[in-house]
């Protein structure tokens, strides 16, 4: 990594956005924020074999290298390094996930539903961030749950890394965007849009109706033959994402969805107070 030693030598600011490429504006955001904050900005893409639990889903992940380092083009020439390493070198052989510890935060929702897929996170991102030493990453809070991970890696990793959460970047519809959106079909796109209506409905009306009132209400949007598939919705502690089974105004709650559309599965969250 010759690069980073001479932007080391040089004492300069470097800032990391860490994806998986298929690049879009949600993305963009990211290291627009990023390019604001530090004097060159490390864009990693790189499709993680370790963080899927579904081979199915590895190998229909999109990826648009060139179209990718393109756009990043649209923000900068000069202040973008763009890291694509193969899996083998990343990992040095083949890739294995460590084992890691995060405590109750890693177990519920993505970690319920999803075995192995915080360990390949952690796995990754350590690898990620050894090689790119930033003094600031930047994450998408689409993947709240990922987010607070994060900020315990790097916790247990000891590491001088600042880690921020950036806002959700949402199509004209309210859809959390996301590279699996490339996957949806014409069709499947105006449908999704559900997905943030019944967040937003949650939003408004979680101060009259009850929690399970509002679940039987959110279940009763997804039961249809258009292909939805509700894997789960939960109101939860933002900081512990401790699951919670009534609205207090006074604290910190989001709630989280992840849904089936067809085969493409999709994440959002919304924050209520």
């Amino acid at each position: 990594m010759s690069w980073r030693r001479r932007l080391s030598d040089l004492e300069t600011v470097v800032g990391f956005v860490p994806t998986m490429g298929a690049l879009h504006e949600g993305h963009l955001s990211l290291v627009y924020q990023a390019l604001e904050q530090n004097e060159v900005v490390v864009v990693s893409i790189f499709v993680n074999p370790t963080q899927f639990n579904n081979l199915d889903d590895l190998e229909t992940y999109p990826r648009t290298l060139e179209a990718d380092v393109t756009l990043l083009q649209t923000l900068s020439t000069d202040r973008i390094v763009v890291f694509a390493p193969t899996a083998h070198d990343l990992y040095d052989g083949t890739p294995k996930s460590k084992s890691w510890d995060f405590g109750s935060v890693s177990r519920v929702m993505e970690g319920a539903f999803r075995t192995g897929h915080f360990d390949g996170v952690g796995t990754v991102l350590q690898l990620l961030f050894e090689a790119v030493n930033p003094m600031k990453s930047y994450f998408g809070e689409k993947d709240y749950q990922q987010l607070q991970i994060v900020k315990q890696l790097t916790a247990q990793l000891g590491q001088n890394n600042e880690i921020i959460g950036c806002s959700i970047y949402r199509e004209p519809s309210g859809l959390a965007m996301s590279s699996r959106n490339q996957r949806l079909t014409d069709v499947q796109k105006s449908q999704a849009p559900l997905i943030y209506r019944v967040l937003t409905f949650i939003k408004d009306h979680i101060s009259s109706m009850s929690w399970s009132d509002l679940v039987l209400w959110a279940e009763e949007q997804f039961e249809s033959d258009l292909g939805w598939r509700l894997e789960y919705l939960t109101l939860a502690d933002a900081h512990s994402l401790e699951s919670k089974d009534h609205y207090v105004e006074t604290e910190p709650l989001r709630v989280f969805i992840a849904v089936h559309l067809g085969c493409v599965r999709l994440i959002d969250n919304l924050d209520l107070n």
